[in-house]
């Protein structure tokens, strides 16, 4: 008999790194990740929007933070300057940063121990430029998919989006347990976006992650399929973590 297996997700609207002071101070979302300790993290809002579109936390900073290593997705948004004709390395002249950490500002940070089996970069269905990241991801011997998300502020964008995710998960050529984390901008706690489930994933009760001043609607949710089990699951609302963002961490213990 294989003994349980228990891992440590969380999910992270981190704000571009721009705090509830309205400082962008990138190495608090570093020390809130460390308070939470989980063994991944799906972030949101991990890149900037404008400019060469490069990530709120650097490379670098994560890097000497050495408590985790981005995903590689190998994916890169257009930049602004390359709208205009004859600027096609304009940002890189200017000294700009444009590596990103994931796609449409989605990204998936995992500890060394992690293994990266497959990882895919998802466009989803919607009026604005929005996206989700897939990893299959190994812990010891044993498979977990992951999809970090940040879901549209309509209502009817959001089940489409649901349901393409479902649809990509769907089109894997291998099966695996499968969690989905992220900000569903879903205020309903079993409504809208979350009915596309069908009654093939539970969501953790992590309780309301937003405002991070005073919390009081639940819309960051970790989605766990029926085949895992959830010990425990919670907000994290350390004083570091109500500065950090407007989204205060949500997190969940699992049972492989």
């Amino acid at each position: 008999m294989i003994a349980a297996q228990t891992i440590t997700v969380a999910s992270y609207n981190m704000r571009k790194a721009i705090g509830t002071d309205r400082r962008r101070r990138p190495e608090r979302v570093l020390h809130v990740l460390q308070e939470i300790d989980a063994d991944v993290v799906a972030l949101q809002e991990a890149d900037k929007r404008i400019g060469g579109r490069g990530a709120a936390v650097p490379h670098e900073l994560i890097d000497d933070h050495g408590l985790y290593k981005p995903v590689p997705f190998r994916v890169r948004h257009r930049r602004t300057l390359e709208n205009f004709p004859g600027v096609k390395h304009a940002e890189r002249l200017l000294n700009v940063n444009t590596r990103n950490l994931g796609w449409h500002g989605n990204a998936l940070l995992v500890k060394k121990h992690v293994g990266v089996i497959d990882v895919a970069a998802l466009d989803l269905p919607t009026l604005e430029p929005r996206g989700a990241v897939m990893a299959e991801l190994l812990f010891g011997d044993r498979p977990v998919r992951i999809v970090g998300m940040h879901l549209d502020l309509s209502g009817l964008w959001r089940r489409r989006q649901m349901r393409a995710i479902l649809e990509a998960i769907a089109r894997r050529p291998q099966k695996m347990p499968t969690i989905l984390m992220g900000d569903t901008n879903e205020w309903r706690e079993a409504g809208g976006c979350l009915k596309e489930l069908n009654g093939t994933y539970r969501v953790a009760p992590t309780g309301p992650s937003f405002h991070a001043r005073r919390p009081v609607a639940a819309l960051d949710r970790i989605i766990v399929g029926h085949e895992l089990a959830i010990e425990a699951a919670g907000v994290h609302a350390s004083s570091e973590a109500r500065k950090a963002s407007d989204h205060l961490p949500i997190w969940a213990r699992i049972v492989l």
